[in-house]
């Protein structure tokens, strides 16, 4: 008996060797039945397998299509923070991003994996604001941004849970209350959407998020937010220059050989 495994390998193949194109339409299920001398159960889990892996998709009426995969955009992080008239920002690319709907901000408790990074205990309450950014002129979602604030910070500082919180935002208010200049750090990893962001994004089955969890702290080191931006992990990838070390210079007169 075939493996279902070993039928979604056989169509992984042949699709990276381009025997099935992008927008073509892999074999029908009877007829993977008759090539890989199987029953119909194997043959639908290799698909589902392939359709998780965002390889292909179903459509109606056309069958089981091997999806389009966009070029990638490119973020390019000089590690360096920006202003302009509306505050401080990350990347040049995102500097003509708006919210595409209204911004939300509630209370609720850290997520496990942010809880550490604001020294809090994981449940404990924090301030969350919601926003959706993306390209004004279309409407359509390029970024979702989260942040998230201690409680505590909210009790000195209530801009800090107001929809609308002035010219530079949050980071101005931080710093004008004396706990500037903030320093940043950020890490880059990636997880799979809730539906509600795959929904936002418009993301197809099987396509992860590109996350940039970024920690903004006092010079004392206190933790004051942390953003978690998500964006496409198809459409965007992160670029960054790379510097010589000392101990890289071009200069090797000196090397044993």
């Amino acid at each position: 008996m075939v493996l279902w495994q070993d039928i979604a390998e056989a169509l992984r193949a042949d699709i990276a060797r381009g025997e099935y194109p992008p927008g073509s339409t892999i074999p029908k299920e009877t007829e993977l039945m008759a090539a890989h001398r199987t029953g119909r159960d194997p043959v639908r889990r290799a698909i589902a397998q392939l359709t998780a892996e965002g390889l292909v998709e179903p459509i109606r009426r056309r069958g089981t299509v091997v999806r389009h995969h966009p070029a990638r955009r490119r973020i390019n992080r000089s590690r360096l923070v920006y202003r302009d008239e509306r505050g401080y920002y990350f990347d040049q690319i995102a500097q003509g991003w708006r919210p595409v709907q209204s911004p939300t901000v509630s209370r609720g408790p850290v997520p496990y994996d942010i809880a550490a990074l604001l020294d809090l205990q994981p449940g404990a309450e924090v301030i969350i604001r919601d926003r959706v950014m993306g390209d004004p002129a279309t409407g359509q979602a390029t970024q979702l941004a989260t942040s998230y604030i201690p409680a505590a910070l909210d009790e000195e500082l209530p801009v800090l849970s107001a929809t609308e919180t002035g010219s530079g935002g949050i980071y101005d208010r931080l710093e004008d209350a004396g706990y500037g200049p903030i320093r940043w750090t950020e890490a880059i990893t990636s997880r799979m959407p809730g539906p509600v962001e795959a929904r936002l994004l418009r993301l197809p089955p099987g396509v992860p998020l590109l996350r940039i969890v970024r920690l903004a702290a006092s010079p004392s080191g206190q933790p004051l937010e942390v953003n978690d931006t998500r964006v496409n992990a198809e459409e965007w990838e992160i670029s960054y220059p790379i510097s010589r070390h000392a101990s890289a210079r071009p200069d090797r007169s000196m090397e044993v050989h």
